[in-house]
């Protein structure tokens, strides 16, 4: 890389920890001259098209807009050099890795972050855009988020973060999953419970609709664990869970419900 080139950096990311790493490891460098923060998706698409930055650093897990769905907003011949930064994630990982685009897995290292930039900066240097356009454009065909492998491919298992590791948890232990606030918590058997960085919408997507049920706006179930329905006196019902645990069934909900036991009459 030559003295004379320097970048404009963008930062996307919810997270405050996550964006101070970031634009603390950027400022150390000679080469940044300008480092801009979003911390939402949408942010970030109208930042990136107005002020064209050379790279950046893109959280995939947003519960406004994925990363990748910025990608598909922007366009893949739009978009800048990019450097995906995620947790663990089994599907996003191996799109990176099939569309050959670099990515960083929290938490890492600096060593891995430079790496990472000095890589960006000579793809900037080279300006090998035709390159970054057909790895994006093959990121979008493997990793959208409402596409899959396989349509009827669902999550078997669930990757959480907790403080000093990545657990793996098996749907199958999961009781019910609760809104709570932009992300979901996950309520299992051993009454352990994880947040999730994912919208409910996109979870109930992803999961066995034969096994789980979404009652509720903020509730998804576990039909496995349902032991009984109690019908209410407001004609909706709630659910009574083998742990006793009670979860209301929403009226919006209540006709699927219904078909799903079938207490249609």
């Amino acid at each position: 890389m030559t003295q004379s080139l320097m970048l404009n950096a963008l930062v996307v990311d919810d997270e405050p920890p996550a964006q101070r790493r970031l634009t603390d490891l950027l400022d150390a460098r000679d080469d940044i001259k300008h480092v801009n923060v979003c911390d939402n998706g949408r942010d970030a698409i109208n930042a990136i098209r107005s002020n064209q930055p050379d790279v950046v650093f893109l959280d995939v897990q947003m519960p406004d807009c994925t990363g990748i769905e910025v990608v598909n907003e922007v366009g893949a011949e739009n978009m800048p050099i990019v450097i995906f930064v995620t947790a663990y994630d089994q599907h996003a990982l191996k799109a990176f890795e099939l569309a050959a685009l670099d990515y960083l897995l929290k938490p890492f290292e600096d060593e891995r972050f430079h790496e990472a930039l000095d890589r960006a900066a000579h793809q900037v240097e080279m300006r090998s855009a035709d390159q970054l356009e057909h790895q994006l454009e093959r990121l979008l065909d493997v990793a959208r988020p409402d596409l899959a492998e396989n349509e009827n491919e669902y999550l078997q298992r669930i990757p959480v973060r907790t403080r000093n590791e990545v657990r793996i948890v098996t749907v199958n232990d999961i009781m019910y999953c609760a809104a709570d606030g932009p992300y979901v918590r996950l309520h299992l058997h051993n009454e352990d419970t994880y947040l999730i960085r994912e919208r409910m919408k996109v979870l109930e997507e992803q999961l066995d609709p034969t096994q789980f049920c979404r009652i509720h706006r903020s509730t998804i179930v576990n039909l496995d664990d349902v032991e009984a329905v109690l019908p209410n006196h407001d004609d909706r019902y709630m659910v009574r869970l083998a742990s006793g645990k009670r979860l209301r069934v929403s009226r919006s909900r209540r006709d699927a419900f219904e078909e799903r036991f079938g207490l249609t009459t």
